[in-house]
C-alpha cells in the first residue's frame, strides 16, 4: 500500500518534470535555429534565409563542401528532421527571393510531451503560446502550482 501511495505522488511529478524539460529543450532549439538562420543568410545572401530545416543541416552530406541545400550549420539530425524531444519543428520562409523572413514554430507532439508551443522569426523574439490559440504573443514560460504553463 505504501508503494502505491509513493507512486501516486511521484509519477505525476515525473511527468511534469519531463514536460518542463521538453519545453525548455524546444525553446533552446528554436534559439539554435534562429542563430543558424542568421549564419545561413550571411553565407548565402542570394538565397536569404533558409525555408526548411533540412537545408540548415547536413541533408545527408559529409559536409566537405557545404551548399545552400546542406549548409551543415546545425549538426543535430533530430532537430533538422523536424522532430526532437517530443516537439515538432516547422520552418517556413516568406516566399520571396531572396527569402527576407521566416517563422519557426515548435509544437508539442502530444499533450503528454508539452503544454506550450514556442516560435520566433527573423527578429529573434521568442513567443510562447498554447497550441491551438489564435494568436501568439510574447510570453514566458512560468512555473505555477500546476507545473509549467504558457503565460501570455
Amino acid at each position: 500500500m505504501v508503494i502505491l501511495v509513493i507512486a501516486a505522488i511521484a509519477i505525476p511529478n515525473l511527468v511534469r518534470g519531463k514536460m518542463s524539460a521538453n519545453e525548455a529543450a524546444a525553446a533552446a532549439s528554436v534559439k539554435n535555429i534562429h542563430s543558424a538562420e542568421i549564419i545561413y543568410q550571411n553565407s548565402y545572401p542570394d538565397v536569404g534565409y533558409s525555408s526548411n530545416l533540412a537545408n540548415l543541416g547536413t541533408h545527408g552530406s559529409n559536409c566537405e563542401t557545404p551548399t545552400s541545400t546542406n549548409a551543415c550549420i546545425i549538426m543535430d539530425d533530430a532537430l533538422t528532421s523536424g522532430l526532437k524531444s517530443g516537439y515538432i519543428f516547422d520552418l517556413v520562409g516568406d516566399g520571396t527571393t531572396p527569402t527576407q523572413g521566416y517563422t519557426v514554430t515548435a509544437t508539442p507532439e502530444s499533450s503528454a510531451t508539452g503544454r506550450c508551443s514556442v516560435s520566433t522569426d527573423q527578429g529573434g523574439a521568442l513567443r510562447f503560446f498554447t497550441p491551438g490559440a489564435t494568436t501568439a504573443s510574447k510570453g514566458r514560460l512560468s512555473q505555477g502550482s500546476g507545473g509549467s504553463s504558457c503565460e501570455l
